[in-house]
C-alpha cells in the first residue's frame, strides 16, 4: 500500500488558489494576453478574504507566467519557452556555418532573435572569475556583456569574461559584432578549440534590478548559469555568467550511459 506524500497536511487556500490559476493557464483556459481576474472577481469566487487573494497572486506572480501591470492588473504573458539543446547548441558545425549558440536555438524554436551589446571593455576581474579563469583576483580581463531578446522580449543577460592575454591578439572580440558564429568562432580561428562546455546552474527569485532588466514581475524565477569554454589544453578561456528568465528556457541534456 502506497504513502500518502505530505503527511496528509492541509494545504493553505492562498496555494489552493494559485495552483487553480497557474493550472488554468497551463490548460489554456486563460490565454497569452488574457487577464487574470480581478482581485474583487477571486474574493467573490473562491469565497476568501482579499488578503488570501493577494497571497496567492503574489504566488502567481513567482509562477513567471504573468505579467503584472500597475494599475491595470495581471495579464497571461504569451512567450514559449526557448528550448536549450547543450548537445546541439555549441557543436562546431553551427559555428562554422556562421551561427552563435543563441542565434541558433532561437533559430531551431522558430523565434526572431536580437542581441545588444551592452558592456565591451578592460576590467579587473573578481574573485569567482578569477578562479574559473585560473587568474589572480584584479588581473585585467576583457568583459562582453549582452542583453539577449526573443520577438522583441528581453529574455537574458550574459557577461563573458576571457583572458587578457588570450583576447589582446583578436581584435574582433574588441567589437560589437565579432563576426559570424561569435566569439566561439573567434577564438577557435586563433587556435583555442574547444573541448568540452561546463555549465552550472541556479534556480532563484529575481532581484528588483534583474526583473526591470528582463522585463518580468518582482520574484519571477530565473536561472542563473556559469558557463566555463575548456579548450583542448584544458585551459579555461571564457567564463559566461548568463541570467535567464525561467519561463523561457527549457533545458535538455543528453547524458551518455556508457563510460
Amino acid at each position: 500500500m502506497g504513502t500518502a506524500v505530505g503527511g496528509g497536511k492541509t494545504v493553505p487556500r492562498y496555494l489552493q488558489i494559485a495552483e487553480d490559476i497557474v493550472q488554468q493557464i497551463r490548460a489554456g483556459v486563460l490565454k497569452p494576453g488574457d487577464q487574470v481576474p480581478s482581485e474583487a472577481e477571486m474574493v467573490e469566487r473562491y469565497g476568501v478574504s482579499g488578503g488570501t487573494i493577494r497571497k496567492a497572486m503574489a504566488e502567481i506572480r513567482a509562477s513567471g507566467l504573468v505579467d503584472t501591470r500597475h494599475g491595470k492588473g495581471s495579464y497571461v504573458k504569451a512567450r514559449p519557452p526557448v528550448r536549450h539543446r547543450s548537445s546541439d547548441r555549441f557543436r562546431r558545425s553551427l559555428r562554422r556555418g556562421g551561427k552563435a549558440a543563441y542565434l541558433a536555438e532561437s533559430e531551431q524554436s522558430g523565434a526572431t532573435a536580437k542581441v545588444s551589446v551592452i558592456f565591451i571593455g578592460p576590467m579587473e576581474a573578481p574573485e569567482e572569475i578569477a578562479q574559473r579563469l585560473d587568474v589572480e583576483p584584479g588581473t585585467q580581463i576583457l568583459a562582453r556583456r549582452r542583453l539577449y531578446f526573443r520577438n522583441g522580449t528581453p529574455v537574458e543577460t550574459a557577461t563573458s569574461y576571457l583572458p587578457w592575454d588570450v583576447v589582446k591578439d583578436i581584435p574582433e572580440l574588441f567589437a560589437e559584432n565579432p563576426g559570424g558564429g561569435g566569439i566561439y568562432a573567434r577564438l577557435e580561428d586563433h587556435g583555442h578549440v574547444f573541448a568540452e562546455f561546463v555549465e552550472t546552474l541556479q534556480a532563484r527569485p529575481a532581484a528588483k534590478a534583474e526583473a526591470s532588466e528582463l522585463a518580468l514581475s518582482p520574484g519571477a524565477p530565473v536561472i542563473h548559469l556559469l558557463r566555463n569554454a575548456v579548450t583542448e589544453t584544458g585551459r579555461v578561456v571564457e567564463v559566461c555568467d548568463t541570467l535567464m528568465a525561467a519561463d523561457q528556457f527549457v533545458f535538455e541534456y543528453r547524458i551518455p550511459a556508457a563510460n
